[in-house]
C-alpha cells in the first residue's frame, strides 16, 4: 500500500487523510502539537452558520479514529523531501509523497503597540473573544459586563508597517460574527466595527452583514483607529477618523477587540529550503500554478491543503483538501 505524509492536523490535514485513505492509500499525520484539530480547537461557532466549531471537529476526529489513521502528536517537522520528513527530534518519516498542511499563525497583536494589547487591560483580540465565548465566560477585565465594544479590522493585515500586505479574508466576517454574538449577550450594549473595507466574499455573507446593521443594530464606521490608551476608571479611550464624513472621532469603550489576522508561519522558510519550495512574498508556501495546479508543490511529490498557501475560509479548506487528495491519487498510480 501507498503511504503518504500528512504535516498537521487541523482541518486540511484530516480531510486530506480521509481521503486519501478512500482511495486506498495509507496516510500518516504528524502533529507538533499534542492533540489534532488545529486552530479550530480555539474557536466558538463558525461563519455564517453559527455552527458550533466542537461539531465540525468532533466529526472530523471521529472519522479520522473510525478511519484508523494515525496521528504522530509532539512531532514537529524540520526538513522534507518527497518521500521523506525529518522531525526535530532526528527521526526519519518515509513515505511516498508528502502533504504540507502546516496551517497558518495568528498575527501577534502585540506588535502594534498603538492599541495596547498586552499592555491595557479590557484590549482583546478576536482569538480571545472565541476562547471566552467558548468558555462561557466574556467580560471585561473586573468581570463586569460591558455597555460598550469596539472592533477593529485589519489588524495585521493590509498593512505594510508590519509587512502584511496581503488580505486574511475572514477577519470582516469573524468581526460581523463576534459582533453579533456580543450584542446577543449583552443586549442593551452598544457594539462598533472599525473598518477599512468591508469584503463580504462568502455566500451568506452579505445576509449576515445587512442583518448586523438592521436587526441587531451594530454600528459599522468606515476608518481606522489610529491610538488606544487606558482611563483612570478601566475603559479604553479610542482615536479614530469617520473617512465617510472626513471628522476626527474620540470615544470611550469597555472592551477594544483586535481582529487579529493571517500570517504565514516562520518554519514556511526553513522548510521550503529543504524541498526546493517556493515562497510568495506573503511567506506563505506557491504552489506550481494558481489554477490547474493549486495544490501541486514546485517539487514533484510534495502537495499542500488548506491556508499553507493563503488564507481560506473552513469550507474552501475542507473541499481544497479532497482535491489534493485527487492530485496525490493520480500522482501515486504513476
Amino acid at each position: 500500500m501507498k503511504k503518504t505524509i500528512i504535516i498537521g492536523s487541523g482541518v486540511a490535514g484530516m480531510q486530506t487523510a480521509l481521503c486519501l485513505a478512500e482511495r486506498g492509500i495509507e496516510p500518516l499525520i504528524i502533529e507538533k502539537e499534542s492533540e489534532p484539530g488545529g486552530k479550530l480547537r480555539g474557536w466558538h461557532v463558525l461563519f455564517p452558520s453559527f455552527t458550533p466549531a466542537e461539531e465540525v471537529l468532533g466529526e472530523l476526529r471521529h472519522r479520522v479514529r473510525e478511519q484508523g489513521i494515525e496521528v504522530m502528536t509532539n512531532a514537529e517537522a524540520v526538513g522534507l523531501t518527497p518521500q521523506s520528513v525529518t522531525l526535530a527530534d532526528g527521526r526519519q518519516l518515509t513515505g511516498d509523497a508528502v502533504v504540507l498542511t502546516s496551517g497558518f499563525t495568528l498575527f501577534d497583536a502585540r506588535i502594534k503597540e498603538e492599541y495596547g494589547y498586552g499592555i491595557y487591560d479590557n484590549v482583546f483580540t478576536s482569538a480571545d473573544i472565541e476562547r471566552m465565548m467558548a468558555e462561557g465566560r466574556v467580560t471585561k477585565a473586573d468581570g463586569t459586563a460591558p455597555q460598550r465594544i469596539a472592533f477593529l479590522h485589519c489588524v495585521g493585515s493590509r498593512d505594510e508597517k508590519v509587512c502584511q500586505q496581503h488580505c486574511s479574508r475572514v477577519c470582516c466576517i469573524t468581526g460581523v460574527k463576534q459582533a453579533m454574538e456580543m450584542k446577543r449577550l449583552f443586549p442593551g450594549a452598544e457594539v462598533f466595527n472599525f473598518y477599512m473595507d468591508i469584503r463580504m466574499f462568502g455566500p451568506g455573507y452579505e445576509e449576515m452583514y445587512r442583518e448586523a446593521q438592521q436587526r441587531c443594530n451594530i454600528h459599522f464606521v468606515r476608518g481606522r483607529i489610529s491610538e488606544a490608551a487606558p482611563t483612570l476608571d478601566g475603559r479604553v479611550q479610542i482615536k479614530a477618523e469617520d473617512t465617510l464624513t472626513g471628522r476626527p472621532l474620540r470615544m470611550s469603550v469597555d472592551m477594544l477587540v483586535l481582529l487579529v489576522g493571517m500570517r504565514a508561519n516562520d518554519d514556511n522558510a526553513s522548510l521550503a529550503a529543504s524541498a526546493g519550495l517556493k515562497q510568495a512574498p506573503s511567506g506563505f508556501l506557491e504552489p506550481r500554478d494558481l489554477f490547474l495546479r493549486s495544490t501541486e508543490s514546485s517539487t514533484e511529490g510534495i502537495f499542500y491543503a488548506g491556508t499553507v498557501t493563503a488564507p481560506k475560509n473552513i469550507g474552501e479548506t475542507l473541499a481544497e483538501a479532497s482535491a489534493t487528495a485527487d492530485a496525490v491519487a493520480k500522482f501515486l498510480e504513476k
